[in-house]
C-alpha cells in the first residue's frame, strides 16, 4: 500500500522565539590587534642585483698599485740608508716596521667595526623574532650575544648579573626580552638622551652665533658625525672610520624610510612654542632647526645601534628630547624643578 506524501516537522528545529531572539543578538568581536609588536629600524633600501661592481674594482685596483708603489719606495729607501751608514738603514727600517704595524692595526680596527655592526644588526633582528614569534632560539642567541658585548663594560656589570640570575626563572622569550630591555637598555638610553641633548644643544648654540654658512655646515656636520660615534660605542659598537660611515648611510636611509627629516611648522611651535620661533631671531630659528635635526639623527642613531627594538614611539621621544633641548635646562635639573620634594634638603 502506498503513502501519500506527508510533511514532516522535527523537534530540534522547535525553537522558542526567546532563544531566536537570543542568538539574533550575538555578536563576536575582532580579536584585538596586538600593540607590542616590534618593527626592526629599516636601515637599507632594496636595491636591483648588479652583476658587477666596476666602481669597486677600481678603487680596489688603484688602492693595491697605491699599496705597492708605497712599499717599493720604502724599500728603495730603506736600502739607500743602508748603503749610506748601517744606523740610519737599521732606523730607516724600524720606523717602516712601526708604519706597518699601525697600518694593520688600523685595517684589523676598521674590519672589527664592521663586524660589529652586522652583529647588533643581527641581534635586532633575532630580538624581534623572539618577541613577535616566541622563538627559544633566538631569545637564546640574543642573550650569549647581549653577554658577549657588554661583559667587559663596568657600568652594565650589575644589571647583566641580574638578567642572568633573573632570566633563568622566566620560560617566555617574549618576556626575557622585555626584561633584557628593562635591566640593560634602559640605562643606556638615558645616557644616549643625555649625549644627544648635549650635542643638539651645542648645535644650536654655535649655529646661532656662527657668521658664516660654511662654518655652520661644517660644524653641525663634525658635530653629528661625534654623535654617531658616541651613541654606537654607547650600545657597544666599535665605531671606527669605515663603520661610523657605514652607520651615517643606515641612519639617513632609516630618516629617509620613516619620513623623520620632514619638520613641519606644527611641530616646531609645538616644541619651541606657538609662535615663540617667529618672535626670535632668524639665526636662533636656523639654530633651533638644526638642533632639531640633531636630534632626530640621534634618536635614528639609537634605533639603528640598539640591540634590542624599541616599542616608544620615536615622535614621542623626540618631543620630550627637544623641548629639553630648546629650554636649555639638562634633563637633572629640569626633573629637580618639577618636584622640588625629591632633591636633596636645602642646607641651613
Amino acid at each position: 500500500m502506498t503513502r501519500k506524501p506527508q510533511a514532516f516537522v522535527l523537534d530540534g528545529d522547535k525553537e522558542e522565539p526567546r532563544l531566536k531572539a537570543a542568538r539574533a543578538h550575538i555578536a563576536f568581536d575582532p580579536e584585538p590587534e596586538n600593540q607590542d609588536i616590534v618593527v626592526v629600524p629599516q636601515a637599507s633600501l632594496d636595491a636591483p642585483p648588479r652583476r658587477m661592481r666596476w666602481g669597486r674594482l677600481l678603487l680596489g685596483s688603484l688602492v693595491s698599485l697605491l699599496a705597492l708603489w708605497a712599499g717599493y719606495s720604502i724599500e728603495q729607501m730603506v736600502e739607500q740608508f743602508f748603503a749610506s751608514s748601517p744606523v740610519l738603514g737599521w732606523t730607516a727600517l724600524a720606523i717602516a716596521g712601526i708604519a706597518g704595524f699601525a697600518a694593520l692595526a688600523i685595517v684589523i680596527r676598521e674590519i672589527w667595526g664592521i663586524v660589529r655592526l652586522n652583529t647588533i644588526e643581527t641581534l635586532q633582528d633575532q630580538a624581534a623574532r623572539a618577541i613577535n614569534l616566541d622563538e627559544q632560539d633566538s631569545a637564546r642567541q640574543v642573550e650569549s650575544g647581549l653577554t658577549s658585548i657588554y661583559a667587559a663594560r663596568a657600568d652594565l656589570a650589575w644589571p647583566l648579573k641580574e638578567f642572568k640570575d633573573l632570566s633563568g626563572d622566566i620560560l617566555d622569550p617574549r618576556d626575557r626580552m622585555m626584561l633584557a630591555d628593562r635591566l640593560l637598555m634602559e640605562p643606556l638610553d638615558e645616557a644616549a638622551h643625555r649625549i644627544i641633548a648635549r650635542r643638539a644643544r651645542r648645535v644650536t648654540l654655535l649655529t646661532t652665533v656662527t657668521p658664516a654658512a660654511a662654518l655652520d655646515m661644517l660644524f653641525v656636520a663634525s658635530q653629528n658625525f661625534a654623535l654617531l660615534r658616541e651613541i654606537a660605542a654607547l650600545y657597544g659598537g666599535r665605531p671606527s672610520t669605515l663603520s661610523t660611515f657605514r652607520l651615517a648611510r643606515m641612519v639617513i636611509t632609516h630618516l629617509a624610510v620613516t619620513g623623520g627629516l620632514a619638520l613641519s611648522d606644527s611641530l616646531i611651535q609645538h616644541l619651541v612654542g606657538k609662535g615663540l620661533l617667529g618672535r626670535l631671531s632668524a639665526r636662533f630659528g636656523e639654530g633651533a632647526v638644526n638642533g632639531i635635526l640633531t636630534s632626530r639623527i640621534g634618536l635614528a642613531a639609537m634605533d639603528v645601534c640598539r640591540p634590542i627594538p624599541s616599542r616608544r614611539p620615536a615622535r614621542e621621544a623626540l618631543g620630550k628630547l627637544l623641548r629639553e633641548v630648546v629650554s636649555f635646562t639638562p634633563k637633572e635639573k629640569a626633573d629637580d624643578a618639577r618636584n622640588p620634594q625629591s632633591g636633596n634638603p636645602a642646607e641651613p
